[in-house]
């Protein structure tokens, strides 16, 4: 039995979320629903402009929030990551151990300069806008990456807006050859549509002959792989991926488990914010992949906890809440 059911790799964000209304996009020039990489500077002239007084901090990520979402369910990780000496920082180790994820990380002996944050405007449609600051992330590289941690999981997980740093890139070639050479399964998620469109040379040196399981949302799936619509993109996803999971927002996901498609029906709720969306249903669907759970199981499970994310603030759930929607799954 292996120490760790994931081993996750990405960058090490400290989210800023608030909300905005629809003229905020234009008036700032924003481009609204995607992730947008931005420097100190541009970070900072939004952050006068927003309400900080009604806005959250909370740590954040992709994978991070994915790898949250597995050690809340009851699952085991281990997060690979880089964040600098500084308050935030701190923050972000700190929420890490509250959640029960294992890491290298040490505080007082990370690098200078300024963890990574990400403002996530949330407008009244539940869409989720960010603009990243990346920092110390840009220097997160393949030898941040732990070969023994690795060797100790069933599966590494990749968060697919590394690509967008040279750095990054190298990471995730190093997670997946270490992968693939201690016989670990590799799991990737695109993360974002802006990933797919303009990096998406980079995205398909990640992907390679294959990965083992991946995680994309529908426009992201046919945008990787040039089609027009998600059934075209679901045939053509069988040659880069033994097993896949395209999440279809408010109409569910569909799901390949390397034989057949299944198809997972949504929960129904009023949603205030997608943010953390994916990321949940990608923490929930590896923790019940790892726990024993079929993938029609898994995808329910992943769901009911991304329907009950999107209808609350905030890309994470309290401890309590996950274990009831393990709860409320049982007596569905």
């Amino acid at each position: 039995m292996k120490k760790y059911d994931v081993y996750a790799v990405g960058n090490a964000i400290v989210d800023i979320v608030t909300e905005v209304d629809y003229p905020f996009f234009t008036d700032n020039n924003i481009e609204k629903g995607v992730m947008t990489l931005v420097d100190e500077e541009r970070q900072q002239s939004l952050m006068k402009v927003i309400d900080m007084k009604k806005s959250r901090i909370s740590g954040g990520g992709s994978a991070g929030n994915t790898v949250a979402a597995l050690s809340q369910f009851g699952g085991s990780g281990f997060y690979s990551c880089l964040v600098a000496n500084d308050e935030l920082g701190k923050f972000f180790i700190d929420d890490l151990k509250k959640n029960g994820i294992d890491t290298a990380l040490v505080h007082n002996n990370c690098p200078d300069g300024h963890t990574g944050r990400c403002l996530v405007m949330t407008s009244p449609d539940a869409l989720r806008t960010m603009n990243t600051f990346l920092g110390i992330n840009s220097d997160f590289s393949q030898e941040h990456i732990d070969e023994s941690a690795i060797a100790a999981s069933t599966y590494v997980y990749m968060e697919g807006y590394l690509v967008a740093s040279p750095n990054g890139l190298l990471a995730m070639k190093e997670t997946k050859r270490l992968a693939e050479k201690n016989n670990v399964h590799v799991a990737l998620t695109f993360s974002d549509p802006s990933m797919v469109k303009y990096f998406g040379d980079q995205m398909r040196e990640i992907v390679g002959a294959g990965v083992d399981l991946l995680f994309c949302n529908d426009e992201e799936a046919m945008i990787f792989t040039g089609t027009a619509t998600v059934n075209e993109a679901r045939e053509a996803l069988k040659k880069i991926a033994k097993r896949f999971v395209i999440t279809l927002g408010a109409n569910g996901a569909l799901i390949f488990d390397g034989d057949t498609f299944v198809q997972i029906e949504p929960y129904k709720v009023k949603a205030v914010d997608t943010n953390g969306a994916g990321d949940m249903f990608a923490g929930a669907f590896l923790f019940g992949i790892t726990h024993q759970h079929s993938f029609a199981d898994s995808g329910k499970l992943a769901s009911l906890a991304s329907s009950r994310v999107v209808a609350q603030w905030g890309p994470r759930l309290e401890t309590t809440e996950m274990k009831q929607v393990l709860t409320d799954l049982a007596s569905h």
